[in-house]
């Protein structure tokens, strides 16, 4: 039996309208605080879902790129906010067609390795999408590649990647809903273009072909909508009570916010001004 179909008490915060005009950063405080409350048994198992509009997510090699201020103008030209993600990873694109899904689950009683989490992600994308034929591995010219890439036909429309706190382990998704996969990849390929400038780097970064990214509208032919995805996948989950922030995990939620904004700042302190 599937994990989604025996758990029976799945914590579910649904952040995919609340947290839209809010910083990206915001969220990823919010899973590592999950982290640690299910980590230690504070908290059930649990799954968010978040949105946030017109935000460029980089990775920590993103920050290294030899003209970095020449890239983030770009963006910000382009009306994108940069900010630096805590886990792995390269440049992702997030806006109001973008869905998150972070799982996040314990290890007290077992561990998961890191496959193992990404398993887990891929089963649930395959539930919430069954009539989809859906493949994990790196798909070569898309943003932020990896081993898990999800995709249609050979388009991605999906990345995953992991976090792990103190027995907690937070497995995101970021899901291409709607619009355009393409021109997504078109603002990344133009940052790395601006970041880069021609000089040669000693990391690799992605040669962005935009033609290998789309959205699940489009790889489906048909209108699918984030707050869809959402409901599709509260049901899937038994229809959990919702379970928001709760007044007593405020004081964990600002002291994981204040080390997010605070490495976030010292990544790229010039250019976020």
């Amino acid at each position: 039996m599937s994990l989604f179909t025996t758990e029976t008490n799945w914590r579910f915060w649904d952040q995919s309208l609340s947290a839209k005009n809010r910083s990206a950063l915001e969220s990823f405080a919010a899973d590592d605080m999950l982290c640690e409350l299910v980590g230690t048994g504070k908290s059930p198992s649990a799954v968010r879902t978040w949105v946030h509009d017109d935000t460029i997510v980089l990775g920590i090699q993103d920050h290294r790129l030899p003209h970095i201020e020449s890239g983030i103008d770009y963006l910000k030209s382009q009306g994108y906010k940069p900010i630096v993600r805590n886990s792995g990873g390269l440049a992702v694109v997030l806006d109001a067609g973008v869905l998150n899904i972070s799982l996040v689950l314990s290890e007290q009683e077992h561990a998961i390795d890191i496959p193992a989490g990404y398993d887990l992600m891929l089963e649930l994308v395959r539930l919430l999408f069954p009539e989809a034929d859906i493949d994990a591995y790196e798909i070569v010219g898309s943003y932020c590649p990896g081993s898990y890439d999800l995709s249609i036909g050979g388009r991605k429309f999906a990345g995953i990647s992991q976090r792990r706190i103190r027995k907690g382990i937070a497995v995101q998704v970021y899901l291409c809903i709607e619009g355009s996969g393409a021109e997504r990849a078109e603002l990344i390929r133009g940052f790395y273009e601006k970041g880069l400038a021609g000089q040669q780097t000693k990391f690799s970064y992605p040669v962005i072909k935009p033609e290998v990214m789309a959205s699940l509208s489009e790889l489906l032919g048909r209108d699918i909508t984030v707050q869809e995805t959402v409901l599709d996948l509260y049901e899937l989950l038994g229809s959990p009570v919702p379970q928001p922030l709760q007044p007593e995990e405020t004081e964990l939620y600002g002291f994981y916010l204040k080390r997010v904004l605070e490495r976030n700042e010292k990544m790229l302190p010039r250019t976020l001004e």
